[in-house]
């Protein structure tokens, strides 16, 4: 890779942090430009997010990807409340790639510069971070960012065309534009009662010059953000119509499907085309670092032969790795005093040296793997100097440039088509099918490709959740106060993982906000605490997963904090309530909670309530869960109370749907979730031995709403990690036994 300045910038802004702070790129390309290049005739660009053609149809772009989040209908809302148009005449459309488009606040919640959630942007971190991420220009979907990072430019979008539409009107009827009202899509002069329609006068708007600084709508004139609107995604989901990446098709198209080294870190040492070239429909093998493509004229072919295909791997250093190896050196890391604090308030580590009593507990969590319902896919065309994709991804603007750089072709001959996600949990930010689309697209050259993936090449080379171990110890007072909390864990460091596998050429041991997320920022008011991360790389390659470090951490840490409960013989949820002085955000979710669970009715013999608190992603998540759990630890979850304080909602019926999502995911993992490693490879290959929740032994879900007037949260992920420590905390009191290792399916429960 040629170290051009923009890379240079990007390494910067990744690994250094400030050091592109200052930079910026001179462009005097007109904001809206790749939105005007997709217009068809007598359709017009607004500005980056909005296209009106002349009979009236509005589109809106949407920058981020929509894998079932319902953010096509979100970010609608917000263009659509300030453009004042009736919501059923609007529809999205995937955005182009873009720096216009960029994510600032998911590289702002990843990196150690801030405490965006808490404090916004008063550091000068913060700052700093979102100059540097709206310079890189990086768009992508993630960390529950869309609605956050898209709050104040799609409103303001809306904003800006309604006043380019009232000007135009204003100039065509020669009146001053305050004269002028915008609603349902037109535009009437109080005076004269004359009226222009949006299509009728988008031509002449299209031509307005306006300030961006527009005063947007209060809460208390808003008519559309806060209303439950339908999807604008399911009608063609369910009518067939919608395109996914598996769905897409070309004239000419080949297919493409691989077989990879089952050893991580492996490479292929021999294999022989001559044995599979006379199968039919074959066209071609492809050789590439970590295992072997075959193309052929149908994707049942090509699996075919590249099951038959013989070839030999190398399998390199790893080939003796295990998950107990992996576990037993995250042993050793915790013994050692290599520990980060990202926490560090009091002197922990003298009271309970202190203490004559002291709690203790380890907790521990496997790998896991996405498991997206829709097969990992790319299609890939790579012509003489240009190249095009088309697939399921959550940053075009990486999937760019990395194409750019397989191809070796100029960034500007480069296009991302990004098609609807059938599941994307943080995998499909990742670009290795991006990468071994386009070399194996190389091969046949004009000619575009598609590949898919097996559910066992999936399930086998995965980006994995990380696995991870924690030790705590704590003390009580007399009064059953929490005195001093210490919490030491050890896990690799996603996001440095992440950075390698995108800049191999640069390192960083910089701190990890992914990795303590959900442990060093917990609320409760504890005078001595200490949260420590031991960095503790391993070969297994880890990557984002829903919720990332919240999804471990969360099952920690509130396990730990009911353990804490029952040796103080308190209420948990009381003693929850009693460390949240001055929290009084957290204290609505779980008074609200407290009534709406019946939290504290009597339940008969077997069956057990349990809850958990969490903040992720700026939101704050309370669940109680009802278990029953048989002599034979036959285990049912019957139903799960949710309440959510994420800030001002937009769509009440989205949020309610991605908590149930949310839920159903963390709870998946809760019961079945685990990925091992046995000589170097993942023993898991598909659903029979890597399951998920079914219809069958889904749970009741009753999801509340509870705003307190915080700032927004995100809603994609904060479901899911307070199930898990709900869950076994209701085990606890069902049975009084006390769990502190998932999966639950691992330690004998049927589900």
């Amino acid at each position: 890779m040629k170290l051009t300045r923009r890379k240079f910038l990007i390494a910067g802004g990744l690994v250094g942090g400030g050091l592109a702070i200052g930079y910026g790129f001179s462009d005097d390309t007109p904001e809206n430009a790749s939105l005007s290049a997709t217009t068809d005739a007598g359709e017009y660009a607004l500005n980056a997010w909005l296209k009106i053609d002349t009979e009236g149809n509005i589109t809106v772009a949407i920058p981020q990807a929509e894998m079932g989040q319902g953010v096509y209908t979100s970010l609608s809302m917000l263009v659509a409340e300030e453009l004042e148009v009736d919501f059923a005449s609007v529809k999205a459309e995937p955005a182009p790639v873009d720096p216009v488009y960029a994510n600032a606040t998911a590289l702002m919640d990843t990196l150690p510069f801030s405490d965006g959630h808490h404090k916004g942007e008063a550091t000068v971190g913060a700052w700093g971070m979102r100059k540097v991420s709206n310079m890189l220009g990086i768009q992508a979907t993630g960390g529950s960012t869309s609605v956050r990072n898209a709050w104040e430019p799609m409103q303001k979008a809306g904003a800006m065309a309604r006043v380019m539409l009232i000007k135009a009107a204003a100039e065509r009827w020669n009146v001053a534009p305050g004269e002028c009202r915008a609603e349902k899509g037109v535009i009437t002069h109080s005076g004269t009662g004359k009226s222009a329609t949006y299509g009728e006068l988008v031509e002449q708007a299209s031509k307005q010059e306006v300030s961006s600084d527009i005063p947007l709508k209060s809460e208390n004139q808003r008519t559309l953000i806060g209303t439950s609107q339908q999807r604008l995604d399911i009608p063609s989901k369910v009518d067939g119509t919608a395109e996914f990446g598996v769905d897409v098709v070309l004239p000419n198209m080949a297919y493409a499907a691989v077989k990879l080294c089952p050893v991580f870190g492996g490479t292929v040492s021999t294999w022989d085309e001559a044995a599979v070239k006379n199968m039919p429909g074959f066209i071609k093998a492809v050789r590439f670092e970590t295992g072997v493509a075959v193309i052929a004229d149908s994707f049942w072919r090509a699996k075919k032969a590249v099951e038959t295909l013989p070839v030999t791997f190398d399998e390199g250093e790893n080939a003796d790795l295990s998950t107990d190896k992996i576990f037993a050196l995250y042993e050793e890391s915790l013994k050692g005093d290599d520990g980060r604090s990202y926490t560090d308030e009091g002197d922990a580590a003298s009271e309970i040296k202190a203490s004559d009593t002291v709690l203790t507990a380890r907790y521990k969590a496997p790998f896991l793997a996405h498991a997206c319902m829709e097969p990992m896919n790319c299609t890939a065309q790579v012509g003489d100097n240009n190249v095009e994709v088309w697939l399921p991804n959550q940053a075009p603007t990486l999937a760019s440039w990395f194409a750019e750089k397989t191809a070796d072709v100029p960034a500007e001959n480069v296009k991302v088509n990004t098609t609807f996600l059938g599941g994307g949990f943080g995998r499909r930010i990742e670009v290795d099918l991006v990468v071994m689309s386009v070399t194996i697209a190389k091969a046949l050259k004009g000619r575009p490709v598609k590949l898919i993936w097996t559910r066992e090449n999936d399930i086998q080379h995965d980006m994995y959740r990380p696995a991870a171990l924690a030790d705590f110890k704590a003390t009580l007072d007399t009064s059953g106060q929490t005195t001093s909390w210490l919490n030491r864990l050890a896990s690799p460091s996603v996001t440095r993982s992440f950075t390698k596998r995108m800049l191999p050429w640069a390192d960083s041991d910089m701190p990890d906000n992914t990795t303590s997320e959900g442990a060093a920022d917990i609320p409760y008011g504890i005078p001595n605490m200490l949260m420590e991360h031991v960095p503790t790389p391993t070969p297994v390659p880890i990557g984002y997963w829903r919720s990332v470090g919240h999804s471990y951490n969360a099952f920690f840490t509130e396990g730990f904090m009911d353990e804490l409960a029952a040796a103080a013989q308190k209420d948990p949820l009381e003693f929850r309530l009693s460390h949240l002085q001055g929290h009084d955000d957290f204290i609505g979710v779980l008074t609200k909670l407290l009534k709406v669970s019946d939290w504290g009715s009597p339940l008969p013999k077997g069956r057990g309530r349990g809850v958990a608190l969490h903040e992720s992603f700026g939101s704050i998540v309370g669940q109680v869960v009802e278990v029953t759990v048989g002599e034979d630890k036959e285990l049912s979850v019957d139903k799960v109370t949710c309440v959510i304080d994420c800030g001002t909602v937009v769509n009440p019926d989205t949020v309610k749907a991605q908590m149930e999502s949310g839920i159903i995911f963390g709870l998946s993992a809760a019961l079945y979730g685990e990925v091992t490693i046995d000589n170097g490879r993942v023993v898991q290959s598909n659903f029979p031995d890597y399951d998920m929740v079914r219809l069958a032994n889904c749970p009741q879900i009753d999801v509340h709403l509870a705003p307190s007037g915080r700032p927004l949260g995100g809603v994609g992920e904060p479901g899911t990690p307070p199930i898990a420590p709900a869950v076994v905390n209701a085990i606890f009191n069902a049975t009084n036994k006390r769990e502190r290792e998932l999966p639950l399916s691992k330690l004998g429960y049927k589900a």
